[in-house]
């Protein structure tokens, strides 16, 4: 090849950067809208009903935790023995109070920052899924308006172990069509957390999760975050 030749011939190209975050997981409770004050009512009357000790510092346990793991927690108090069956029934009466209130849910209980993000993602081309451990997730969506704005949506419905297991963010990664080592899961519960880490993905602790150290990085709400923040994590 003559000189001439060389100069002539095109420059390599120079590597795209490929970002670390493909697609962004969030919780829905405590994220995205926050519900928790419907689920102390629920189970306050429940556990009012049956004459079980509940107060708010048992109720911060059940953050994070399945509606029939949750029962079992305020079960611990009582001074009486539940077969299966009745359990059963207890876990489907307090839902039937949380789904009652839940018909006043609106957009504008969306939380803070929530939808400046998701606009923001969406708008680069990141996926975005929820990854619920609540049964409930459709019906919250549809409340607050965001039913089918999400890529994918997992809940306690497609799942047999809630968090800390990935499982939950483990399938929202598989229907989105991503590695779970380019996911990024945003959480306020410590059991959720403990999933995102568990499956290999980064964690984005937020609200009463802040400061976890098993997080990748933590904000107080996602007001404090802006989305080029969250990919360059």
């Amino acid at each position: 090849m003559t000189n001439d030749q060389r100069s002539r011939s095109p420059a390599p190209s120079a590597a795209v950067p490929r970002l670390a975050v493909r697609a962004v997981i969030f919780d829905l409770d405590g994220v995205v809208v926050s519900t928790d004050e419907y689920h102390y009512q629920g189970w306050q009357r429940l556990a009012d009903e049956e004459g079980i000790p509940f107060d708010r510092q048992i109720n911060h346990r059940l953050r994070g935790v399945s509606r029939m793991e949750s029962l079992e927690i305020i079960l611990q108090r009582s001074p009486r023995r539940y077969t299966a069956d009745q359990k059963a029934a207890l876990a489907a009466r307090k839902n039937g109070y949380y789904r009652t209130l839940l018909e006043t849910l609106t957009p504008t209980d969306i939380l803070p920052g929530a939808m400046a993000i998701l606009g923001g993602l969406k708008s680069r081309g990141i996926k975005v899924a929820i990854g619920s451990s609540s049964r409930n997730t459709a019906m919250i969506l549809d409340r607050i308006g965001l039913a089918g704005y999400f890529d994918a949506v997992v809940d306690g419905n497609d799942i047999s172990r809630s968090k800390p297991d990935p499982e939950v963010f483990l399938l929202a990664a598989k229907r989105l069509g991503v590695p779970a080592s380019e996911c990024l899961v945003v959480e306020d519960a410590a059991t959720g957390i403990a999933a995102a880490v568990s499956g290999g993905m980064k964690c984005l602790a937020v609200g009463a999760a802040a400061g976890d150290s098993r997080a990748t990085r933590s904000v107080a709400d996602l007001t404090r975050i802006s989305d080029s923040e969250i990919l360059a994590i």
